[in-house]
């Protein structure tokens, strides 16, 4: 077959397929990274930038112990990653609020928080329900709306923009051969590997592994891989830059090191649909302004809209293919949260085989469970 033969081919190169990408090639395999580039459906450049921990796995206790993970894994990885590409994630991990402006609204998030710490492991579950004088004190120039809150340590943030940047980095240094433009539009099992077609090229790999978001569901059924995924609308506004002032991330505002404030944390069901509305911006500052009314000094600058990754229960999918070994499938909407243990511990499990043992629990087999 012609062209050049890879251990590996990573179709996707958000932050899931470069963090993938980069933990192949640290296993010693040859590894080919197709990006589609910016026509893609890019949440690596539409998100929040947290890495987070409370609130995840209520519905399953494996996806909490994994972000804990991960969120341990971070500051060592954000130090290799600026040793290894010259570029500061920002990585931070003062821990992170969720703030609850209705006693209905806390009380919900208490009972999550009680069912997460009951169904938590050996290393528990460490998450305080705060009430709002404690907030207040640790939050100076919170609303009168704020009723109550969460605090849990292991929550932090980074940079996404710079982190996408960084990964592939740290990746071509590794060796990856990062093939900007192509689209993966045909997968076929060769037996002793895969075929991989794009528009101007055919490669040989020996696995492949699909990391391309809301792209991957089509690609998965060539290969036997149910990767069921569904859009989700985030959309987010961003300030103008102000002196620092709010030292810990929350669930929908948080401040950048360059000073600029994020507000965000919509849901929408809209399909394929980046835009964004005027209803949903004014719903976001609004709720921005009664947690914390100095922000209605600020300007508004910027505004955009981007599509999360979700699964029908909200938790990664990592599969490999029953009937085609070797194709794997990746799927989440943490790709941030997630992306030091998707490069330390995800990648290598794909590169030795060992993945539907080590996560069985994640794989998309768990909804096709019959109910009885």
């Amino acid at each position: 077959m012609p062209g050049p033969v890879y251990d590996a081919a990573v179709v996707g190169g958000g932050l899931v397929g470069s963090a993938i990408a980069l933990g192949l090639a640290d296993a010693g395999l040859s590894v080919v990274l197709l990006d589609e580039g910016d026509t893609a459906l890019r949440a690596s450049r539409g998100n929040f930038g947290l890495v987070w921990v409370q609130g995840k796995g209520a519905a399953m206790p494996d996806y909490a112990v994994w972000t804990r993970r991960s969120s341990d894994l971070w500051p060592g990885f954000a130090a290799r990653l600026a040793d290894e590409t010259g570029l500061d994630v920002s990585h931070q991990r003062p821990g992170g609020f969720h703030l609850c402006l209705s006693e209905a609204e806390l009380e919900q998030r208490a009972a999550t928080m009680r069912r997460l710490h009951n169904q938590a492991g050996p290393d528990g579950y460490d998450c305080q329900v705060l009430g709002r004088d404690e907030l207040c004190r640790r939050l100076p120039g919170l609303g009168a709306a704020v009723v109550g809150g969460t605090y849990c340590p292991h929550d932090g943030c980074v940079n996404p923009l710079v982190l996408l940047q960084a990964l592939q980095g740290a990746a071509l240094a590794r060796g990856v051969s990062y093939r900007a433009g192509l689209r993966a539009r045909v997968i076929l099992p060769t037996g002793g590997g895969f075929a991989v077609g794009t528009e101007s090229d055919r490669l040989a790999v020996g696995k492949i592994v699909l990391t391309a978001g809301l792209g991957s569901r089509p690609l998965g059924a060539q290969v036997g891989l149910d990767v069921p995924v569904h859009p989700e609308r985030g959309q987010i506004l961003v300030t103008e830059r102000a002196a620092p002032w709010l030292d810990h991330p929350t669930t929908f505002i948080r401040q950048t090191t360059q000073g600029t404030i994020l507000l965000g944390d919509s849901h929408e069901d809209v399909g394929f649909d980046t835009g964004t509305t005027a209803a949903v911006a004014h719903d976001i500052a609004a709720r921005a302004i009664r947690t914390f009314p100095a922000l209605a000094r600020l300007n508004v600058v910027r505004g955009w809209g981007a599509l999360r990754v979700m699964t029908p229960d909200g938790c990664p999918i990592y599969d490999e293919s029953e009937r085609h070994p070797g194709a794997f499938a990746v799927a989440c909407h943490s790709g941030v949260t997630l992306a030091a243990a998707h490069a330390l511990a995800l990648a290598p499990a794909i590169a030795d085989g060992s993945l539907r043992q080590a996560f069985a629990p994640f794989s998309a087999r768990r909804f096709h469970v019959q109910a009885h």
